[in-house]
């Protein structure tokens, strides 16, 4: 009977009846590093050590403080119950992103739900931010330009870049232009199912995805909650940035709200530029699980040249 299962996420995660909660992938840590394959440095830093809010920052090579690189906020994604951007396959990511697009990045490790439920991953992550732009580390002091700011992030992390920005847009603090955010993969959602999500096919990733917004947020009500669905927030217009890129993967379940984000964030009166790729053969958050082959790195090459154009 212990071993009885009450939630089953595989393969992120499992909750038995007893209360145990199993994660299954993105437990692994690797240290900060001189990257041999692309000469970019990481340390990590502690943001906010007595809630355990941390970080791992990437400096690229050839960083040079009298030509400061745009810096980018980085938020994993894990469904906002696991990983960390301690783990092996964040790091790799990381190191790619940050050696391709030339920029400092701070890849946020904020806290997962179940133990810490939403909205704690959104107050860590702006948490996070904030402290990127106050100057507590030396190499953002250095080599960073806060005129030029970026958030970036899959699946969940992406939402949450989303939901951040939208915070910038309606507390406008000092100290950063926020100039875009890009969303690979975003995991959005909808009480109605929109395109390829009535198939039988991405039927079931709806229906978890729908299990993992309750889990993760205890206060859930429905999916059209403007977090969840920015179709449905009326505030969305005010989005604190000026240009948009989001990638979608043609096997992906979620693609469909990638393009609806497009279509609500194009028509609602921001003032700013969008873009939606879509990527055939791939799959969901594809260029994090492969960041070196021909698909992962064509789009960090996109991001690149979205974030220094």
């Amino acid at each position: 009977m212990a071993d009885e299962i009450l939630h089953d996420f595989f393969p992120m995660l499992r909750v038995y009846k007893n209360g145990r909660l199993e994660r299954l992938m993105g437990v692994d840590v690797v240290p900060p590093s001189l990257d041999p394959a692309t000469g970019v440095q990481s340390k990590d830093v502690e943001i906010a050590p007595e809630i355990n809010i941390s970080a791992r920052i990437y400096l690229p090579p050839n960083a040079d403080p009298t030509k400061k690189l745009p810096l980018l906020v980085y938020y994993h994604g894990g469904g906002f119950v696991i990983e960390s951007a301690f783990s092996a396959q964040y790091h790799k990511h990381l190191n790619h992103l940050a050696a391709l697009a030339n920029v400092v990045a701070v890849s946020v490790n904020y806290r997962l739900a179940p133990e810490f439920p939403l909205p704690i991953a959104f107050e860590d992550s702006w948490r996070a931010l904030k402290w990127s732009a106050e100057g507590k580390d030396e190499w953002i002091n250095e080599f960073a330009d806060l005129n030029r700011v970026y958030l970036g992030g899959d699946s969940a992390g992406a939402n949450i870049a989303h939901n951040v920005a939208m915070r910038v847009g309606s507390e406008k603090p000092d100290g950063f232009n926020l100039r875009g955010i890009f969303l690979n993969c975003p995991f959005f959602g909808g009480v109605d199912p929109i395109g390829s999500e009535t198939t039988e096919v991405f039927k079931a990733g709806k229906e978890l995805s729908e299990k993992l917004w309750r889990f993760a947020c205890p206060s859930f009500r429905n999916s059209d909650a403007g977090w969840v669905n920015p179709g449905k927030d009326p505030k969305i217009s005010g989005l604190g940035c000026g240009k948009v890129l989001v990638y979608v993967a043609e096997k992906d379940f979620l693609k469909d709200r990638g393009w609806y984000y497009k279509e609500v964030v194009s028509n609602c009166g921001w003032k700013g530029e969008i873009e939606c790729v879509e990527v055939a053969g791939e799959d969901h958050v594809f260029s994090v699980i492969v960041s070196d082959n021909e698909a992962g790195i064509d789009m960090i090459k996109k991001v690149a040249s979205f974030i220094n154009n």
